[in-house]
């Protein structure tokens, strides 16, 4: 039996654990830098930063997702972004990851979301191809700006 629950503060430890099964599959383990603590702040606080789900199979936990709301000026309502989505591999195949996609793109509708919206890295794939197959729109002509680290302390202090 396959469900969806939207992750308590006693998930904060497994959510940790999914998000470093992530970046391990990402080949980005090196990049987490994230704590129990810092997951329980983020996400349970009382202006939380960011949402999670757990899917589990009979009472399992194989896979999480979490999101967090963005705004676009163009449509002047906000969109829900999917920072990360993580089936563990043994469960993979059954429908688990559509199943929270699906979940997330209801919730879209139902708070009248403007754009549901993920990134992709370019060598999955994978992934890609079960993205355009559900119908999602790869957008190349747009690219992914980031600061962070040094580069971001020293741009915000007008270096």
């Amino acid at each position: 039996m396959f469900e969806i629950r939207c992750a308590e503060e006693k998930d904060c430890e497994l959510i940790l654990q999914f998000i470093r099964r992530l970046a391990d599959y990402e080949k980005l383990l090196h990049e987490v830098t994230a704590t129990v603590d810092d997951v329980r702040r983020e996400l349970f606080s009382a202006t939380p930063s960011a949402h999670a789900l757990i899917a589990y199979e009979d009472d399992k936990p194989v896979g999480f997702a979490l999101y967090f709301y963005n705004f676009s000026t163009f449509l002047t309502r906000r969109g829900l972004y999917l920072e990360d989505i993580f089936i563990e591999p043994d469960y993979r195949g059954k429908g688990y990851g559509k199943a929270l996609l699906r979940y997330l793109a209801q919730k879209a509708v139902k708070e009248k979301c403007g754009r549901f919206e993920w990134v992709v890295l370019e060598w999955n794939k994978p992934a890609i191809g079960f993205y355009e197959k559900m119908g999602a729109k790869l957008m190349t002509d747009w690219r992914l700006c980031r600061l962070t680290g040094e580069a971001l302390e020293r741009f915000a202090k007008g270096s």
